[in-house]
């Protein structure tokens, strides 16, 4: 009887500790711990970039990254990511939350999950202004280069199918390769591509179309309702108040060298997913 009882309160504690394993959840981890670990790029200004002056990674991402810490009431953890890096480091939970130009696919959400897109893009082809190639049609033939596993190269393929798409391991050296001839043209968002056609001196131009429009968002970790809930929640009041805007206007108004116009607000991801 005695032995009977000393295994009582042991297989009490287990099943205790299974029950509570089994209802924890991203969101209390991030709590309990009271820093959110969040993802950005570090070579893709003004989204994640290195400060000169500092050696800090800033940007319109990483600020988006400490509004959404400040919401949840904890402190940000900073992580840099390369762009194939985004989905493996999030899916494994070595980070909490990406935010780093992460354009929505439908093949991206059967891997995570995004929040609302809190803005979006069109996607451009950087070509120089002397070869005259005024179209996509023009690039038939032609060599572009793009980001491997990057929503530009994706929509290169599916719209320049006359065109041969050359993948780079991130955008300065896909810019480098536009650069020194080696490519007609350089896919990128027309955000992320501002920086690299200030720094063509007027040499290079945008063709005048876009290849897509992308909904850009934050990335979850799937199957964490409650996390995704609250990032949610906080794009929301960071939207009604202003806040995102006012750090749009900070990395990209009109008196940065991009001022690009951000016209599209806060969509649910839904709207993309039909």
């Amino acid at each position: 009887m005695k032995f009977r009882l000393a295994l009582i309160p042991a297989f009490a504690v287990a099943l205790s500790a299974t029950a509570f394993s089994a209802h924890a959840d991203q969101l209390a981890d991030v709590k309990a711990r009271g820093t959110l670990v969040c993802g950005t790029l570090t070579t893709t200004e003004p989204l994640g970039f290195q400060d000169p002056k500092t050696r800090q990674i800033v940007g319109f991402d990483v600020d988006m990254c400490e509004a959404i810490a400040a919401k949840l009431g904890v402190k940000l953890e900073h992580r840099g990511l390369s762009i194939e890096q985004r989905i493996p480091e999030l899916a494994s939970g070595r980070v909490d939350l990406v935010s780093a130009a992460l354009g929505y696919t439908k093949e991206r959400a059967e891997q995570v999950d995004f929040t609302a897109a809190h803005y979006q893009v069109p996607m451009r082809v950087l070509v120089r202004k002397a070869d005259k190639l005024d179209s996509f049609a023009a690039l038939a033939g032609k060599r572009v280069s793009a980001v491997k596993t990057s929503t530009p190269e994706i929509y290169a393929r599916q719209v320049l199918t006359k065109s041969e798409v050359l993948t780079y391991q991130d955008g300065p050296a896909a810019f480098l390769a536009f650069m020194q001839d080696k490519v007609d043209g350089f896919v990128t968002s027309h955000t992320a591509g501002l920086r690299y056609l200030a720094e063509t001196k007027g040499e290079g131009v945008y063709i005048n179309d876009a290849l897509a429009w992308e909904p850009s968002a934050l990335g979850v970790k799937k199957g964490e309702p409650a996390m995704l809930g609250a990032v949610n929640k906080a794009l929301e009041e960071l939207e009604a108040s202003g806040d995102i805007d006012k750090l749009w206007v900070k990395w990209y108004g009109p008196e940065t060298r991009f001022a690009f116009a951000r016209e599209k607000k806060l969509t649910p991801i839904a709207t993309f997913a039909k």
